[in-house]
């Protein structure tokens, strides 16, 4: 059954690049720039190491390093400390002995660290470059063989390689800032941005599941623009599923945005935000929510975007943070997390996932991870897990307080904790959560969930109708609706007011 560890505890190019395991921390640059000077240093290399910072990937390109019979111990250093290096082979670059002992450097790091290796034919045929011929071979026939004919075999190996690794090739007749437009892109969706992945959570239990459920409902291999909405209950994952969705599908993206905590953020706040991280251009201001609207709606349409916007409250966020599904480029996704299904209905979203509680044997695991830091409980601890599991119902964030509360502690005082929680208070944090939702609700509204909190839970709804429409001035039909759209109740297939356990007593801590 689908669901997850609770929110609270926490293709532009045919070719496939692969994610790294090393820890990210340990490069200094993300980009290495290999390249002959008098060919591209002021015209397509300047423009390629401009671009790349603009989208904020750090690179290193040499622009000054002292030149010697070898390459300097700084250029190694830079070469070893980068993620990825970008080899722009154009016509006299084979005559330089210092770029081809960079490249021998380069491939070296490809197999001994694993990173990652593009080359832009710039100009060239890289037939041309793996078998040095046409002006390519020419100018590496500069070279003085007998000076360096210990290297030669090398050189002419690394250049074999380097031309049968999946590249970029530029002829003239191409617009090149396009291009150069494609390189950026790629590298920033498949190779830079999964380096940075959200942290999911400490325990994904059942999350794979909830991962395919929303990314069939995305629609991927359609050229429209998809919008799907995660709806439930604070506490219940949402959060965690759209970081865990985010993660896995955006290096099929140009540009990504993740907007955390949209209920909590001024608007003008999360338009900056989403334009910097879509367009890099750090001197993009928005002064206001209108300014804002107006150059999401002009600078977002050409682009392919992914863009979550997690857990939000009101229409005016959606309407204000994407004003319209046009305003982004076609086969752009839109994700959107809320406990209030009404916003995904006005909005028109194209589909809706609603996230499920997690089944027992999923509880029992997620509960025990917490509790006991194993996928199970010992043996002389099962029947208070058990009791435990019942309570919370499901709800990750449940199991994780609950279970993180009894972590360590005596029998006795998980027994006095279940039984009337005595003392420090381990739900706490469960009842702060789902009490926004609460706290969003109208005078009347507010009545109709505590009467019902109180009094109601389990009781046929026609039977409740007429008692909430002789006390309120709010009709019962909208009332309800409007809490079940809240996720705060659901009316089960009996006709019967469900409402957890969890929530109701939330609902009572109020009336005390």
């Amino acid at each position: 059954m689908a669901s997850l560890t609770a929110e609270a505890a926490a293709s532009s190019s045919s070719s496939s690049l692969p994610h790294y395991s090393t820890d990210q921390n340990h490069y200094t640059y993300e980009v290495f720039l290999s390249f002959r000077g008098e060919d591209t240093r002021f015209n397509f290399t300047d423009h390629l190491h401009t671009a790349l910072c603009q989208r904020g990937i750090e690179t290193f390109r040499d622009d000054g390093l002292r030149r010697g019979e070898e390459i300097s111990s700084a250029l190694i250093k830079a070469i070893r400390e980068s993620r990825v290096s970008i080899i722009v082979f154009s016509h006299n670059y084979a005559s330089s002995r210092w770029c081809l002992d960079e490249l021998v450097e380069i491939l070296e790091c490809r197999k001994s660290k694993g990173q990652e290796v593009r080359a832009v034919f710039y100009k060239v045929d890289p037939s041309d470059v793996r078998h040095q011929r046409g002006a390519f071979g020419d100018a590496f026939a500069t070279l003085d063989q007998c000076k360096y004919k210990d290297s030669m075999d090398k050189w002419k190996a690394a250049l074999k390689e380097a031309a049968d690794l999946s590249g970029w090739p530029f002829k003239d007749g191409k617009y090149e800032s396009k291009f150069i437009n494609d390189i950026v892109g790629e590298l920033s969706a498949q190779v830079v941005n999964p380096s940075c992945d959200l942290q999911v959570a400490t325990h994904p239990i059942g999350i794979e599941s909830c991962r395919q459920d929303v990314i069939r409902l995305l629609h991927a291999e359609e050229n429209i623009v998809c919008t799907v909405g995660i709806w439930g209950p604070g506490g219940i994952g949402k959060t965690t599923i759209a970081k865990d969705v985010f993660n896995s599908i955006r290096c099929k993206f140009a540009y990504s945005c993740f907007l955390a905590d949209v209920r909590s953020n001024a608007l003008v706040q999360m338009q900056e935000t989403l334009l910097f991280d879509i367009l890099r251009d750090s001197t993009l201001k928005v002064n206001n929510v209108d300014k804002g609207v107006g150059l999401i709606k002009t600078r977002m349409q050409n682009k392919k975007v992914l863009l979550i916007l997690d857990d939000v409250s009101h229409s005016s966020q959606l309407q204000n943070l994407v004003p319209s599904p046009d305003c982004f480029g076609p086969s752009s996704r839109i994700l959107i997390t809320t406990r209030d299904k009404r916003w995904l209905i006005a909005y028109q979203v194209d589909e809706v996932y609603e996230v499920k509680l997690l089944d027992y044997d999923q509880a029992l695991e997620l509960f025990s991870l917490n509790a006991f830091k194993r996928n199970g409980p010992p043996d002389n601890y099962l029947e208070l897990a058990q009791r435990a599991v019942l309570y919370a119902q499901g709800l990750p964030l449940g199991l994780i307080v609950l279970g993180s509360h009894l972590f360590r502690r005596s029998r006795e005082e998980w027994e006095a904790t279940l039984d009337s929680c005595r003392g420090e208070d381990p739900h706490r944090e469960i009842r702060d959560v789902l009490k926004i939702s609460y706290d969003a609700l109208g005078v009347d509204l507010k009545g109709y969930f505590l009467d019902i909190a109180c009094f109601f839970k389990g009781e046929y709804v026609d039977r409740v109708k007429p008692i909430l429409e002789a006390c309120y001035d709010l009709k019962s039909v909208t009332g309800i609706a409007q809490l079940q759209e809240k996720a705060l109740i659901r009316i089960d297939d009996g006709d019967k007011i469900w409402m957890h356990d969890l929530i109701e007593e939330m609902g009572k801590d109020i009336v005390y």
